[in-house]
């Protein structure tokens, strides 16, 4: 091998390629695939892999075959090829990539001689005109940045990595496979169909792995309901610890369930084996990237804690021609595949040579084994992108000879001479119907579009686990949910993976700082309803809450029912009262000209009974239906009542007081005595009272209200608005105030003529009456106004004030009337003028002044 000094490196290479697979033609694909693994202890290689390199390689190999025994494509041209060995590792893949190179290196042989002093002869490395390949994201992306300074296009079948897409510095760069940005935005509608809104993710150190979360994570965030509990990476070179710890880490988010993995095979089975091993199995919901898809090997005997992944797998289909190829390949027909030997003892599980490296079976290989007879085969999944990346390199190539060559064929000069920035715009500008019969193209970036399937690894049997296709991403997701099966005992049932569960109905969600898929869940209290999902606001103050609290509705209007207890009293004592009141004023009429009636001031009687009854009327106005009407009625006989029967009371207890009062000076009688100036003195007092009333009512026209304070209770379920007549307690008291003020100066007048004779006239019982009277309104005001912010505020105070203006009519009724009835009716013969009768004089009074004042007074 001649060392050769490579321009533009600081240190000589040595361009060297000890496994290669080398195809004469005139025009030559370079190839890298992982034949093998990554080698441990500092080995380059490590075991051969059967299916990710030795089937993809001779997918190159198939491909390259069609094309050169197809007439119409590349017509007179037959591409070779050469293959290199990634061995999965990026740095190795970089040394072996220079090989395609050699031929556009410049080399300075000047003071290069042989042995004999001639100038050495050089054979002239064949010029590979673009390459296939990689298959590892970090293979593709360290291979690009060589391959770009030397102007060779490259298309990968496998890598998916979104920073490839990046036309600035991975210009020459193409691939048949969409990018991960692609599979990242089907992750994220996958999650969001399944309303799933907190996941953790693990990456695989490297580009592939952590571009891919990274563009997870940020089509996420713009996607919006979707937050990351955790974001895991797994380390180069990990080991055990390195999965169980990451599993640990994952649990401590016990309610992210879904897992997003984007990982190599070797990760996945690692983070699977720890999660069996932290007896987990059935916990994670796995969404895996197409480095899983639908392979075996990274769940091989691991098939438990795989149940239920959801994967993802560019749209491919099984290419049948490569089977057929595949299958009938052996020993002695594929001599140019180097590394197809190694394949055929570990496909086979048998030794070719005593100088074999296989050392754990004794078994020699006859030759005579055939692939899919003697072993299990199943063609891998990116043999399809092979194919069709092999095929876009000669659609551009065919396209490149037709414009530069049109009549020359084969390979003109005009074709040879063209750099690899001409062949890739002939690669970016093809489009064919690809091996699987699905078109193929690249937009401005290199990027073939996005068309995914969705597999689920399903347990149709306990004895037959396998992946089931339950869906399609083609720029839109078409998942069939109701095919999906998970772990557990709810197979049918999408599992939760949710930071927090739903808030109920009529509950708000206080975010959590940072995590906009975390929150407590608050309940709208009071008077507030739902407004949306994370607030509530206050009903309007005759509006509540409905029952689930989602929008407000009218607060019930109520009055006071004739039928509440709160009314039957009130109502009952009144009608008595009525009856009682007809009765007396009956008995009076029809004895009118007997001198008990004469006696009792027949006038000012009439009068007084009259506001007896309009107390006890009062009643029913204030429990009847509140309108105009009756607030009207309520202003006018609130105090009128009360305001008729004091002042005749004060007009008798007035005129009894001027007549003993003068009597003691003098004999001349007092001035407005007689019974016309009894009523009228009467009436103009009364007449007090109804202009009162009348300033009322301009001032404040009658009209109803409905009151929602009063009734207002914590619990909005038993809030009421109060019909009412607008009418507040300080009006109420002031209506009363002028009949409260007759009555205390009545009682005033009532006490001063306490020392009139036993038997004289009505001077006592109207002194009862009206201590009587103005007990019952002394324990009248502290009920009523104690009672202001009481829930049950109108039912108390009108029973309270209807009972009152009751009791004090009763009083004057019973005291006053009754036994005046009582003699009428039953013992009439005490209902006679008397001729003679004694009364005894006060202290202060002569006996002849008495008589006189008794004669004014017509007394009994």
């Amino acid at each position: 091998r001649a060392r050769l000094t490579v321009v533009g490196f600081a240190r000589p290479q040595e361009i060297y390629a000890p496994h290669s697979i080398r195809i004469e033609g005139q025009l030559t694909l370079g190839g890298l695939f992982p034949v093998h693994a990554r080698g441990a202890d500092g080995t380059p290689c490590g075991d051969i892999k059967k299916e990710n390199g030795i089937h993809r390689l001779e997918a190159m190999m198939y491909a390259l075959d069609q094309i050169n025994q197809d007439e119409q494509l590349l017509p007179n041209v037959t591409l070779g090829a050469r293959v290199l060995d990634t061995c999965s590792r990026d740095t190795y893949a970089l040394e072996q990539s220079l090989t395609f190179v050699q031929a556009l290196i410049t080399k300075d042989t000047s003071d290069v001689r042989c042995t004999n002093g001639d100038p050495p002869v050089f054979v002239k490395p064949e010029k590979v005109v673009g390459v296939i390949g990689a298959s590892a994201s970090s293979v593709s992306i360290m291979v690009a940045n060589i391959l770009r300074l030397f102007q060779i296009p490259q298309i990968s079948y496998a890598s998916t990595a979104p920073e490839l897409s990046d036309d600035r510095r991975y210009d020459f760069f193409s691939r048949v496979v969409p990018p991960d940005s692609f599979q990242a935005q089907a992750m994220v509608d996958i999650i969001r169909s399944l309303s799933w809104s907190y996941v953790s993710t693990i990456a695989s150190e490297g580009s592939y792995g952590e571009k891919g979360v990274e563009a997870f994570t940020q089509l996420s965030k713009e996607a919006g309901g979707i937050c990351i509990a955790q974001s895991l990476r797994i380390p180069h070179n990990s080991k055990l610890e390195d999965y169980d710890k990451a599993v640990q880490q994952l649990l401590e988010t016990q309610h992210s369930r879904a897992v997003v993995i984007f990982a190599s095979e070797e990760d996945i089975r690692g983070v699977l084996n720890a999660t069996k091993r932290a007896n987990q199995v059935g916990h994670f919901l796995w969404i895996g990237s197409d480095s899983w898809g639908a392979k075996g090997s990274p769940i091989h005997q691991l098939e438990e804690v795989a149940v239920g992944a959801i994967t993802i797998l560019p749209k491919r289909s099984s290419i049948k021609g490569f089977d057929e190829y595949f299958t009938g390949l052996t020993l002695e027909n594929n001599r140019r595949n180097v590394w197809f030997a190694e394949f055929w003892e570990e496909n086979f599980d048998c030794r070719l040579l005593s100088s074999s490296k296989r050392e754990d079976t004794s078994r020699k290989c006859t030759g005579q084994e055939r692939i899919g007879i003697d072993s299990r085969y199943e063609q891998e999944g990116k043999v399809q992108f092979v194919i069709d990346g092999v095929y876009a390199m000669a659609h551009a190539l065919h396209t490149m000879q037709r414009e530069l060559c049109p009549d020359y064929p084969g390979i003109c000069p005009d074709m040879e001479a063209a750099d690899g920035k001409a062949l890739l715009k002939y690669i970016r500008n093809a489009t064919f119907n690809g091996s699987a019969g699905t078109f193929v193209m690249f937009n401005k970036n290199g990027d073939a579009p996005g068309r995914y399937d969705l597999f689920q690894f399903q347990t149709t049997n306990n004895t037959n686990p396998e992946y089931k296709v339950v869906g399609q991403w083609v720029d839109s997701l078409q998942l069939r949910v109701e095919e999906l099966q998970w772990p557990g005992d709810s197979e049918d049932e999408v599992p939760v993976s949710v930071c927090s569960l739903p808030c109920k109905t009529g509950e708000r969600k206080k975010r959590v700082k940072g995590m906009p898929c975390c929150w407590h869940c608050e309940l709208c209290d009071g008077y507030q309803y739902q407004y949306d999902e994370t607030s509530c606001r206050l009903c309007a103050y005759n509006m509540r809450p409905n029952p689930n609290r989602t929008a407000c509705q009218p607060i019930p209007i109520v009055k006071l029912e004739w039928s509440s207890p709160w009314a039957v009293i009130p109502v009952f004592l009144a009608v008595l009262g009525i009856i009682a009141t007809i009765f007396v004023m009956a008995t009076f009429l029809r004895h009118n000209d007997t001198p008990i009636v004469r006696a009792s001031g027949r006038e000012l009687s009439y009068v007084l009974l009259t506001g007896i009854f309009l107390c006890y009327i009062i009643t029913f106005l204030m429990i009847g239906k509140p309108d105009a009407g009756v607030c009207a009625f309520r202003r006018i006989f609130l105090g009128l009542g009360m305001c008729i029967s004091y002042a005749a009371l004060l007009t008798k207890t007035n005129r009894i007081y001027r007549i003993f009062e003068q009597g003691k000076q003098t004999v001349t009688a007092p001035r407005f005595i007689s019974p016309t100036s009894q009523i009228a003195i009467t009436a103009s007092l009364i007449c007090v009272q109804l202009l009162g009333v009348l300033v009322w009512f301009a001032v404040d026209p009658p009209n109803t209200i409905v009151d929602y304070d009063e009734q207002k209770t914590v619990n909005p379920l038993l809030a009421r608005g109060i019909l009412k007549c607008d009418i507040t307690d300080l009006q109420i008291i002031c209506s009363l105030g002028y009949s409260i003020l007759l009555m205390v100066t009545c009682t005033v007048y009532a006490i001063k003529t306490r020392d009139v004779p036993e038997d004289f006239n009505e001077a006592k019982p109207i002194g009862f009456t009206m201590y009587t009277t103005c007990i019952v309104w002394l324990a009248f005001i502290p009920i009523f106004f104690g009672t202001a912010q009481s829930a049950e505020k109108l039912y108390i105070q009108t029973t309270t004030l209807t009972i009152s203006m009751n009791l004090s009519a009763s009083v004057a009724l019973g005291m006053l009337y009754m036994p005046k009835v009582y003699v009428i009716l039953f013992h009439p013969e005490l209902n006679v003028q008397k001729r003679k009768r004694t009364c005894s004089a006060p202290p202060h009074m002569t006996p002849s002044a008495l008589q006189q004042v008794l004669g004014r007074l017509r007394c009994l």
